[in-house]
């Protein structure tokens, strides 16, 4: 909240520039890296200023819930933004170029895709970010034939309960895609990646669910704090081949 000098009534902010320096995307970004920043956050700084009643982030936060998480976000034309109170001609220009940006990076060449070779190479794609959510979050790593990210899909987020997670909701994406195999990812906020028991059932459900689809689940990852924990290294839910 900021106060209004003239009223002595506070109002909320609108503008990153008037948010404490702590709290400031831009600041956090600079010293933390983009990986340390929410969607929210991330879209709050292209947008850079809210409009009264509604503040920078609070908008940057509607905007990606009105359209269905920042996948539907990402299909949004440049008129369906401008009809948006609060996005300007400038703002859903630099909204779809930061997007269309994205898109061309996963569409880059075999040759510049990251190849996953362990479970280490999730854990730099994907930890910087996962281990500083406060809800859980699960993804699906789309791989192509050699072992190349081809992109993530979050199939849950908030109170991820893994005893009815379901199938058909996480092998959807490697199915629409047409991709040979995948990675479940997910975070614990609590700081411990240790496998709970739901987790290492679900991870057989879902291997013995994949093979039937022609699909391998290559691992299981669970970030946490600054540790993570591969389930097909410690030999939790995955069947030895012979």
């Amino acid at each position: 909240m900021v106060e209004d000098i003239t009223t002595g009534a506070y109002s909320p902010v609108t503008m990153i520039r008037d948010m404490a320096h702590a709290d400031r995307p831009r600041d956090r970004l600079m010293t933390a890296g983009p990986g340390a920043l929410s969607n929210s956050e991330l879209i709050a700084i292209l947008l850079r200023t809210g409009v009264e009643g509604e503040s920078v982030l609070n908008m940057a936060g509607n905007l990606i819930a009105e359209h269905g998480g920042l996948g539907g976000l990402a299909r949004v034309t440049y008129g369906e933004l401008c009809r948006r109170k609060g996005i300007s001609e400038a703002k859903a220009c630099q909204l779809l170029v930061a997007f269309e940006l994205g898109k061309r990076v996963v569409a880059l060449s075999p040759e510049d895709r990251k190849i996953i070779r362990s479970p280490q190479d999730v854990s730099n794609l994907l930890s910087a970010e996962m281990r500083f959510f406060e809800q859980e979050h699960l993804r699906v790593m789309l791989l192509t034939t050699r072992a190349e990210v081809k992109g993530f899909v979050e199939v849950y987020k908030g109170n991820v309960n893994m005893a009815v997670l379901r199938v058909a909701e996480v092998m959807r994406p490697a199915i629409r895609e047409n991709c040979p195999s995948i990675i479940i990812v997910h975070n614990y906020p609590s700081g411990d990646p240790s496998p709970s028991p739901e987790d290492i059932l679900v991870t057989r459900k879902l291997t013995t669910a994949a093979q039937m689809m022609d699909i391998e689940v290559l691992d299981h990852i669970i970030i946490g704090g600054q540790s993570f924990v591969s389930l097909k290294e410690k030999g939790l839910g995955f069947t030895p081949k012979p």
